[in-house]
């Protein structure tokens, strides 16, 4: 059955929380996060400061909507990404770094504020994990295959503690992987998985905020050869 049409109301109040949250992505762009002031908001939209109350609960529960707002656009980026022809799980781990990367170049106010410096105070919803672990899953299929050297071990064997003993990263892992907690296939993907994050997240965070301006390299170049190091330290 067709769903009941949404009222007059609720089209309203979702056409203005969408203004509000697109009002502060526009200061988030100009200032960085300390920039989102509701009254500023509320003022420029030509609403009294109660009203916008009426939309958000206050300043951390206008940034909580940009941040799940987000990490489900990014997530879907990477999750456009298709296997590479021939199942080449090398070229589909460049094509997944890739496209975080782009998102990440094209809205470096978005990528900040999920990933840059945590705002004094603030303490991002439960839900948000679910969303970054979402961006973070096609890469799990990709490393599920690999077959890690022996340097990486130690990793390994931390990472099949933490899927054996936590529900949720099992879960998880085994919703990309169809591997179960007792399979080494899922441990090899969630270390693979956290390396390759922490790749991204250093040199991609490190170019968002200029870091690497006036040195002899691109960025992109570096990041390839990153991915190349970890495809090989996982036979990939």
């Amino acid at each position: 059955m067709a769903a009941e049409a949404r009222s007059p109301r609720a089209r309203y109040r979702e056409q203005n929380r969408a203004e509000i949250k697109a009002a502060a992505l526009q200061q988030l762009a100009e200032g960085g996060i300390q920039a989102v002031a509701l009254t500023r908001i509320a003022k420029d939209m030509g609403l009294s400061g109660p009203a916008l109350y009426r939309y958000f609960a206050g300043r951390d529960d206008l940034l909580s909507e940009l941040i799940r707002d987000a990490y489900d656009e990014v997530a879907q980026v990477v999750g456009r990404v298709g296997a590479a022809p021939d199942g080449d799980a090398r070229a589909t781990l460049h094509a997944l770094a890739g496209a975080y990367r782009d998102w990440a170049i094209a809205q470096p106010h978005r990528y900040l504020l999920i990933q840059g410096t945590p705002l004094p105070g603030y303490a991002a919803p439960p839900d948000t994990l679910l969303r970054a672990r979402a961006v973070l899953g096609p890469f799990l299929k990709v490393f599920a295959a690999g077959e890690p050297t022996a340097a990486l071990r130690p990793v390994v064997e931390e990472m099949a503690v933490w899927v054996r003993e936590e529900k949720g990263v099992a879960d998880w892992v085994a919703e990309h992987t169809g591997r179960a907690p007792q399979d080494e296939a899922a441990a090899t993907a969630l270390a693979g998985t956290v390396l390759a994050w922490s790749q991204l997240h250093g040199t991609v965070g490190l170019e968002v905020s200029g870091q690497y301006a006036g040195m002899g390299h691109r960025a992109p170049t570096l990041l390839t050869a990153q991915m190349d190091t970890l495809a090989d330290s996982f036979q990939l």
